[in-house]
């Protein structure tokens, strides 16, 4: 049987990660507008194949061509949360998605997870600020795997507030992405300070 054509081929989400971080930079550079980048980036998360990345980056590298690696399809579909210069606040209560993509472009993300479960681990959190901030706020109990990359930004953990700490087996919830002139923070807090705050920000 015959190789298929690479650009018949089905993305990763890690290819389609790959994509937006050459579009952040390019907005960073001025080449494309924020209104072009938001519309460009429903395009890269949509695609399927390699073939659909090609109208997006035409414009943007040598040859309209991209330079990554086919890595297969991983299946899962996952969910999204994303500020572009604005701010959006996310709870989840029961179990959380396998897959979740947090993008904040000149604006503010905060998933509050105090309240969520993972059933079938590990979860993974794909976090993207560009001139902005992702916080993602986990309950004690939750081991915290945090995979992503600061360019002359911030991605890691904050302070912890509470007491507890995860035990052995505990579910692992995954955090990558990049942070680009902005960050990404990862906090442990009780759950017990939600309740205190009631439906508040806590």
């Amino acid at each position: 049987m015959s190789e298929p054509k690479r650009s018949a081929m089905r993305v990763a989400d890690s290819d389609r990660e790959s994509v937006a971080q050459l579009l952040y930079e390019a907005m960073g550079a001025g080449r494309i507008t924020a209104g072009e980048l938001e519309t460009r980036l429903d395009a890269v998360y949509a695609a399927k194949t390699f073939a659909e990345f090609e109208p997006v980056v035409a414009d943007l590298s040598p040859g309209g061509t991209l330079a990554l690696s086919p890595a297969g399809d991983d299946g899962q579909g996952g969910r999204r949360s994303f500020a572009v210069m604005s701010a959006t606040t996310r709870r989840f209560d029961g179990p959380l998605p396998s897959n979740h993509v947090s993008r904040a472009f000149w604006g503010s993300v905060r998933l509050d997870l105090r309240h969520a479960r993972i059933t079938a681990g590990p979860c993974t959190i794909r976090a993207v600020a560009v001139m902005g901030g992702v916080k993602i706020v986990v309950p004690e109990d939750f081991a915290v795997d945090v995979r992503g990359i600061g360019l002359m930004g911030g991605f890691g953990t904050g302070r912890r507030t509470g007491r507890r700490r995860p035990s052995t087996g505990a579910a692992v919830l995954r955090v990558t992405g990049f942070a680009w002139w902005g960050s990404v923070k990862v906090i442990r807090k009780p759950l017990e300070s939600r309740r205190r705050s009631g439906r508040g920000r806590g």
